[in-house]
């Protein structure tokens, strides 16, 4: 069954338990799809609103896109379980012979791209989620406000959680330009997403 599909008890039961997975990676796309779906409330209180008739287009983008998010964050998350186990495969590979060792080794590199990809995907959508958080401040149902303020805690949460996923497979990467690459592009999307993040979450708490 998939993770989305579990009950949260379930979800929880599991994650606690001594399965490696899931863990942080599905845990960070959780927070950045429960994010996504604040949004998406949001704009769904202001829709059809007769004091918010002038908003009503922006609303309705906020709804679509923010459902649309949510919806990306759920696949995400079950694309790092997904990882994790072809990562835990290549691991298990025979490493008797050199040709063994070699196809093992190559298997893992292969692998390691996947679970640094993963999570960085997730901060990509962790970036779009928090910019139409903030796109939507001010301007949608007022009595919904710390809702946003909420989604930009969970949106912080997923990009933060999701690079610390990205950081613990880049030491192991042999490639170091593709480190490198890796690890600039995971930076700027750290350092964007929560700017706007903590933006939205003081304007919120200074407004309520």
């Amino acid at each position: 069954m998939e993770l989305s599909e579990l009950t949260v008890r379930s979800f929880a039961n599991l994650l606690g338990s001594d399965a490696p997975a899931p863990g942080g990676g599905s845990a960070a796309a959780l927070a950045g799809s429960l994010g996504a779906a604040l949004s998406a409330m949001v704009s769904a209180l202001t829709l059809g609103r007769k004091k918010y008739a002038d908003v009503q287009e922006l609303a309705q983008e906020g709804y679509d896109r923010a459902s649309a998010l949510k919806e990306a964050f759920l696949l995400a998350m079950e694309k790092d379980t997904e990882v994790f186990n072809t990562f835990s495969a290549a691991m298990g590979m025979p490493k008797e012979t050199p040709e063994e060792k070699a196809s093992r080794s190559a298997a893992m590199q292969a692998a390691l791209v996947l679970c640094i990809e993963s999570p960085l995907h997730m901060m990509e959508l962790s970036y779009e989620a928090i910019a139409l958080t903030d796109k939507l401040m001010g301007k949608t149902n007022a009595n919904a406000l710390s809702d946003l303020g909420v989604s930009a805690l969970m949106l912080g949460a997923a990009v933060q959680g999701a690079w610390l996923n990205v950081l613990i497979n880049l030491g192991s990467l042999k490639n170091e330009a593709a480190s490198a690459a890796y690890r600039a592009k995971g930076e700027k999307l750290l350092a964007d997403t929560l700017a706007l993040s903590n933006s939205v979450y003081t304007r919120v708490e200074r407004e309520l």
